[in-house]
């Protein structure tokens, strides 16, 4: 169970996966070694499952932003598949989804030619790969990793 502390905690760590120890035990009104221990336990369960920097991919020249629909004929090996989507370096997320097509696949890459060479000669070389459809961003208004804790925590508090 969530309780407010623990959600204060992670709404902190949302907005700030470098902020002190300290500085959350003062928030939440606690010793710095009780929220330490808060902070482990939420690790063990799994809630926080990683600690990363968010990079700006235009600063490293992985301007492009692409979501690749992509329809696969290999029903059987679906997990194969998706697990060679998912070694590609440029893709960033892979979702397996319901209706026509197969998956959901979030790509950054430099520019147009680099994404045509990553459809034409890793993607659509995966065996059981039948065709891809691609949409090209222009503009990203909203993009965050950010979980909604006040949603999460009504469904957990109601099963």
């Amino acid at each position: 169970m969530i309780d407010g502390v623990d959600r204060t905690i992670l709404m902190m760590l949302q907005a700030n996966g470098r902020v002190s120890n300290a500085e959350i035990a003062r928030q939440v009104e606690m010793a710095p070694s009780a929220v330490l221990e808060r902070i482990r336990k939420l690790e063990e369960r799994g809630v926080i499952k990683a600690y990363s920097a968010q990079l700006d991919p235009q600063a490293l020249g992985q301007g492009l932003l692409a979501y690749v629909l992509v329809r696969t004929e290999c029903a059987s090996w679906q997990a194969e598949t998706a697990a060679k989507i998912a070694a590609i370096p440029e893709v960033q997320e892979v979702h397996h989804i319901a209706g026509e097509d197969c998956f959901l696949v979030k790509v950054r890459t430099r520019d147009t030619a680099a994404l045509g060479s990553l459809l034409r000669d890793r993607v659509s070389a995966i065996e059981c790969v039948r065709s891809t459809r691609t949409t090209i961003v222009l503009d990203t208004v909203k993009e965050t990793t950010v979980i909604n804790l006040n949603e999460a925590v009504k469904v957990e508090e109601v099963s």
